[in-house]
Protein backbone atom coordinates (compact mmCIF):
# COMPACT_ATOMS: atom_id res chain seq x y z
CA UNK A 1 0.00 0.00 0.00
CA UNK A 2 1.54 3.29 -1.06
CA UNK A 3 2.97 5.45 2.04
CA UNK A 4 0.09 8.46 1.49
CA UNK A 5 -2.81 6.26 1.47
CA UNK A 6 -1.94 5.07 5.09
CA UNK A 7 -3.30 8.33 7.04
CA UNK A 8 -6.68 8.40 4.84
CA UNK A 9 -6.47 4.01 6.01
CA UNK A 10 -5.75 4.98 9.56
CA UNK A 11 -8.65 7.57 9.97
CA UNK A 12 -11.05 4.88 8.54
CA UNK A 13 -9.76 1.94 11.03
CA UNK A 14 -10.08 4.36 13.60
CA UNK A 15 -13.65 5.06 13.05
CA UNK A 16 -14.50 1.43 12.93
CA UNK A 17 -13.24 0.72 16.25
CA UNK A 18 -15.49 3.83 17.37
CA UNK A 19 -18.37 1.98 15.68
CA UNK A 20 -17.81 -1.66 16.78
CA UNK A 21 -17.84 -2.74 20.56
CA UNK A 22 -14.16 -4.48 20.19
CA UNK A 23 -11.35 -2.02 19.45
CA UNK A 24 -10.10 -2.54 16.27
CA UNK A 25 -5.62 -2.16 15.99
CA UNK A 26 -3.58 -1.08 13.28
CA UNK A 27 -1.08 -3.56 12.24
CA UNK A 28 2.43 -2.24 13.37
CA UNK A 29 3.83 -1.75 10.58
CA UNK A 30 0.76 0.02 9.19
CA UNK A 31 0.85 2.56 12.09
CA UNK A 32 4.66 2.88 11.54
CA UNK A 33 4.56 3.93 8.14
CA UNK A 34 1.16 6.30 8.78
CA UNK A 35 3.73 8.08 11.46
CA UNK A 36 6.93 8.15 9.24
CA UNK A 37 8.01 11.51 7.86
CA UNK A 38 8.85 11.68 4.74
CA UNK A 39 12.52 13.46 3.89
CA UNK A 40 14.35 14.27 0.81
CA UNK A 41 17.44 15.80 -0.55
CA UNK A 42 17.14 17.89 -3.89
CA UNK A 43 19.26 19.78 -6.08
CA UNK A 44 17.54 21.87 -7.70
CA UNK A 45 19.92 23.01 -10.46
CA UNK A 46 20.15 26.82 -10.43
CA UNK A 47 18.09 28.76 -12.80
CA UNK A 48 18.98 28.91 -16.46
CA UNK A 49 17.05 30.43 -19.74
CA UNK A 50 18.81 27.86 -21.52
CA UNK A 51 16.84 25.30 -23.34
CA UNK A 52 16.50 22.65 -23.88
CA UNK A 53 16.77 22.42 -19.71
CA UNK A 54 15.93 26.16 -18.47
CA UNK A 55 14.26 26.65 -15.67
CA UNK A 56 10.73 27.54 -17.28
CA UNK A 57 10.53 24.16 -18.92
CA UNK A 58 11.68 22.14 -15.40
CA UNK A 59 9.44 24.01 -12.91
CA UNK A 60 6.23 22.41 -13.62
CA UNK A 61 8.10 18.85 -14.23
CA UNK A 62 10.04 19.52 -10.49
CA UNK A 63 6.26 20.38 -9.33
CA UNK A 64 4.69 17.28 -10.53
CA UNK A 65 7.39 15.00 -9.20
CA UNK A 66 7.15 16.96 -5.78
CA UNK A 67 3.16 16.54 -5.82
CA UNK A 68 4.01 12.67 -6.48
CA UNK A 69 6.32 12.08 -3.95
CA UNK A 70 4.76 14.33 -1.15
CA UNK A 71 7.65 14.86 1.16
CA UNK A 72 7.19 16.15 4.44
CA UNK A 73 11.23 18.01 4.18
CA UNK A 74 12.78 18.91 1.24
CA UNK A 75 16.38 19.72 1.56
CA UNK A 76 17.20 21.94 -1.28
CA UNK A 77 20.25 22.81 -2.93
CA UNK A 78 21.55 25.39 -5.89
CA UNK A 79 18.27 26.97 -5.88
CA UNK A 80 18.20 31.00 -6.58
CA UNK A 81 15.68 33.11 -5.04
CA UNK A 82 13.47 33.77 -7.82
CA UNK A 83 13.51 29.20 -7.48
CA UNK A 84 12.30 29.67 -3.80
CA UNK A 85 10.29 32.05 -4.95
CA UNK A 86 8.68 30.05 -7.15
CA UNK A 87 8.56 26.87 -5.32
CA UNK A 88 6.56 28.72 -2.26
CA UNK A 89 4.42 30.37 -4.71
CA UNK A 90 3.26 26.42 -6.43
CA UNK A 91 4.02 24.03 -3.61
CA UNK A 92 0.60 24.32 -1.68
CA UNK A 93 0.82 23.30 2.07
CA UNK A 94 4.98 24.03 2.39
CA UNK A 95 6.54 26.99 4.20
CA UNK A 96 10.54 27.05 4.01
CA UNK A 97 13.39 28.48 5.87
CA UNK A 98 16.75 29.64 3.83
CA UNK A 99 18.90 32.32 3.24
CA UNK A 100 21.48 33.23 -0.07
CA UNK A 101 24.85 31.67 0.53
CA UNK A 102 25.81 35.50 0.10
CA UNK A 103 23.59 36.55 2.25
CA UNK A 104 19.32 37.74 1.97
CA UNK A 105 18.30 36.97 -1.35
CA UNK A 106 21.76 37.17 -3.13
CA UNK A 107 23.37 33.93 -4.67
CA UNK A 108 22.31 30.12 -4.27
CA UNK A 109 20.22 28.54 -1.44
CA UNK A 110 19.80 25.72 0.73
CA UNK A 111 16.39 26.00 1.92
CA UNK A 112 14.29 23.89 3.97
CA UNK A 113 10.86 22.91 3.05
CA UNK A 114 8.50 21.75 5.30
CA UNK A 115 4.50 20.79 5.28
CA UNK A 116 3.26 23.49 7.64
CA UNK A 117 0.47 21.14 8.83
CA UNK A 118 2.41 18.62 10.03
CA UNK A 119 5.75 20.10 11.12
CA UNK A 120 6.56 23.68 13.97
CA UNK A 121 9.92 25.31 13.35
CA UNK A 122 10.95 25.29 16.68
CA UNK A 123 14.46 27.28 15.87
CA UNK A 124 16.87 27.73 13.19
CA UNK A 125 20.32 28.91 12.00
CA UNK A 126 22.61 29.48 9.30
CA UNK A 127 26.69 28.93 9.08
CA UNK A 128 28.92 29.46 6.48
CA UNK A 129 31.64 26.26 5.92
CA UNK A 130 34.70 28.47 6.37
CA UNK A 131 36.96 29.09 9.33
CA UNK A 132 34.31 31.78 10.27
CA UNK A 133 31.18 30.05 10.20
CA UNK A 134 29.52 32.82 11.30
CA UNK A 135 30.41 35.20 9.00
CA UNK A 136 28.18 35.66 5.66
CA UNK A 137 29.83 34.88 2.73
CA UNK A 138 32.90 33.84 4.05
CA UNK A 139 35.09 30.86 2.51
CA UNK A 140 38.69 29.53 4.33
CA UNK A 141 39.56 26.10 2.20
CA UNK A 142 40.74 27.11 -1.46
CA UNK A 143 36.49 26.76 -3.10
CA UNK A 144 35.84 29.72 -4.97
CA UNK A 145 31.67 28.73 -4.28
CA UNK A 146 30.80 30.00 -1.04
CA UNK A 147 28.66 27.22 1.06
CA UNK A 148 26.41 27.11 3.65
CA UNK A 149 24.73 24.62 6.11
CA UNK A 150 20.63 25.73 7.08
CA UNK A 151 19.34 23.74 10.30
CA UNK A 152 15.89 23.80 11.53
CA UNK A 153 14.58 22.03 15.27
CA UNK A 154 10.59 20.75 14.14
CA UNK A 155 8.05 19.59 16.74
CA UNK A 156 6.38 16.85 14.55
CA UNK A 157 2.84 18.08 15.58
CA UNK A 158 1.19 14.30 14.76
CA UNK A 159 3.63 12.16 17.64
CA UNK A 160 4.82 15.54 19.79
CA UNK A 161 8.46 14.39 19.00
CA UNK A 162 11.21 16.97 18.16
CA UNK A 163 14.38 16.64 15.68
CA UNK A 164 16.46 18.26 13.51
CA UNK A 165 16.77 18.64 10.06
CA UNK A 166 20.12 20.14 8.29
CA UNK A 167 20.42 20.84 4.68
CA UNK A 168 24.45 21.71 3.06
CA UNK A 169 26.22 21.58 -0.34
CA UNK A 170 29.97 20.81 -0.22
CA UNK A 171 31.75 22.15 -2.86
CA UNK A 172 32.30 20.74 -5.84
CA UNK A 173 36.26 21.56 -6.79
CA UNK A 174 38.28 20.86 -3.56
CA UNK A 175 38.84 17.77 -1.94
CA UNK A 176 40.31 19.58 1.12
CA UNK A 177 37.34 21.83 1.43
CA UNK A 178 34.77 18.90 1.52
CA UNK A 179 36.58 17.17 4.09
CA UNK A 180 36.80 20.42 6.42
CA UNK A 181 33.10 21.13 5.88
CA UNK A 182 32.39 17.87 7.31
CA UNK A 183 34.65 18.01 10.31
CA UNK A 184 32.84 21.78 10.98
CA UNK A 185 29.27 20.42 10.11
CA UNK A 186 30.33 17.65 12.87
CA UNK A 187 31.33 20.47 15.26
CA UNK A 188 28.83 22.52 15.14
CA UNK A 189 26.07 20.05 15.39
CA UNK A 190 27.53 18.94 18.73
CA UNK A 191 26.46 22.19 20.19
CA UNK A 192 22.51 21.08 19.34
CA UNK A 193 20.57 19.23 21.80
CA UNK A 194 22.21 15.39 21.32
CA UNK A 195 19.09 13.53 22.91
CA UNK A 196 16.89 14.81 19.54
CA UNK A 197 16.97 12.73 16.35
CA UNK A 198 19.10 14.69 13.32
CA UNK A 199 19.03 14.03 9.45
CA UNK A 200 21.76 15.24 7.40
CA UNK A 201 20.53 15.80 3.98
CA UNK A 202 23.10 17.47 1.30
CA UNK A 203 24.62 17.54 -2.07
CA UNK A 204 27.81 16.01 -0.48
CA UNK A 205 29.71 15.94 -3.98
CA UNK A 206 31.85 12.87 -2.83
CA UNK A 207 30.86 9.63 -3.24
CA UNK A 208 29.17 7.69 -0.70
CA UNK A 209 30.71 4.60 0.66
CA UNK A 210 34.05 5.14 -1.08
CA UNK A 211 35.53 8.94 0.09
CA UNK A 212 36.67 10.46 2.66
CA UNK A 213 33.74 13.18 3.14
CA UNK A 214 31.90 10.00 3.64
CA UNK A 215 34.39 8.37 6.22
CA UNK A 216 34.43 11.56 8.23
CA UNK A 217 30.37 11.74 8.14
CA UNK A 218 29.80 7.77 9.30
CA UNK A 219 32.68 6.89 11.13
CA UNK A 220 32.24 5.39 14.98
CA UNK A 221 28.53 5.92 14.36
CA UNK A 222 28.61 9.50 13.77
CA UNK A 223 26.00 9.15 11.40
CA UNK A 224 23.75 6.13 9.48
CA UNK A 225 23.04 5.97 5.46
CA UNK A 226 19.54 5.69 5.14
CA UNK A 227 20.75 3.98 1.79
CA UNK A 228 21.89 1.06 3.69
CA UNK A 229 18.39 -0.14 4.54
CA UNK A 230 16.32 -3.42 3.81
CA UNK A 231 13.53 -1.95 2.13
CA UNK A 232 15.55 -0.31 -1.17
CA UNK A 233 13.22 0.78 -3.55
CA UNK A 234 14.92 0.70 -6.90
CA UNK A 235 18.76 0.13 -8.14
CA UNK A 236 21.86 2.23 -6.96
CA UNK A 237 21.33 4.80 -9.68
CA UNK A 238 23.70 7.80 -9.76
CA UNK A 239 22.28 10.41 -8.40
CA UNK A 240 24.06 13.57 -10.78
CA UNK A 241 23.06 12.02 -14.17
CA UNK A 242 23.50 15.58 -16.32
CA UNK A 243 19.70 15.40 -18.13
CA UNK A 244 20.97 12.12 -19.08
CA UNK A 245 19.36 8.37 -19.29
CA UNK A 246 19.20 7.13 -16.10
CA UNK A 247 21.87 4.28 -15.47
CA UNK A 248 23.85 2.88 -12.35
CA UNK A 249 26.45 4.52 -10.67
CA UNK A 250 27.27 6.03 -7.35
CA UNK A 251 25.49 7.95 -5.28
CA UNK A 252 26.78 11.67 -4.36
CA UNK A 253 23.80 12.95 -2.42
CA UNK A 254 22.87 11.54 0.54
CA UNK A 255 20.24 11.40 3.62
CA UNK A 256 22.09 10.44 6.77
CA UNK A 257 20.78 10.51 10.05
CA UNK A 258 21.64 9.78 13.88
CA UNK A 259 19.72 9.42 17.01
CA UNK A 260 16.80 7.49 17.90
CA UNK A 261 14.59 7.21 14.38
CA UNK A 262 14.78 4.30 12.20
CA UNK A 263 14.35 3.98 8.76
CA UNK A 264 11.57 2.29 6.57
CA UNK A 265 12.73 2.84 2.94
CA UNK A 266 15.20 4.84 0.87
CA UNK A 267 14.76 5.31 -3.16
CA UNK A 268 16.26 7.51 -6.19
CA UNK A 269 13.71 8.95 -7.30
CA UNK A 270 13.82 8.88 -11.02
CA UNK A 271 11.19 11.41 -12.47
CA UNK A 272 10.68 12.29 -15.59
CA UNK A 273 7.73 13.43 -17.83
CA UNK A 274 8.11 13.23 -21.73
CA UNK A 275 11.47 12.96 -21.69
CA UNK A 276 12.49 16.15 -19.22
CA UNK A 277 14.29 15.91 -15.98
CA UNK A 278 13.44 18.48 -13.60
CA UNK A 279 16.75 18.63 -12.55
CA UNK A 280 20.45 17.29 -13.41
CA UNK A 281 20.44 15.33 -10.38
CA UNK A 282 18.09 12.58 -8.98
CA UNK A 283 16.45 13.72 -5.70
CA UNK A 284 16.81 11.17 -3.01
CA UNK A 285 13.80 10.12 -0.40
CA UNK A 286 13.43 8.17 2.80
CA UNK A 287 10.67 7.39 5.08
CA UNK A 288 12.10 7.65 9.01
CA UNK A 289 10.77 7.00 12.34
CA UNK A 290 10.98 8.99 15.23
CA UNK A 291 11.07 5.99 17.95
CA UNK A 292 11.48 6.28 21.53
CA UNK A 293 15.18 6.64 22.78
CA UNK A 294 14.49 3.74 25.50
CA UNK A 295 13.46 1.46 22.61
CA UNK A 296 16.29 2.60 19.73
Amino acid sequence: MPYRMLKPFAALLGLLAVVTTAPLEMPQTLAEEADALRVMTYNLRYASDTPPNSWAVRLPVAISMLGNTDPDVIGIQEGLYRQVKDLDRMLVGYDWIGTGRNGGSHSEFNPIFFQRERLEPLEFEHFWLSDTPDVVGSTSWGNTNIRIVTWVRFRDRQSGREFYAINTHLDHQIPDAREKSAQLILKRIAKLDQSLPMILLGDFNALADSSNVYEILVADNRFSDTWHTEDRRGDTFATFHGYQPVKNGRRIDWILTRGPMRTLSNEVVTFSQKGQYPSDHFPVMADVLLTDPLHE
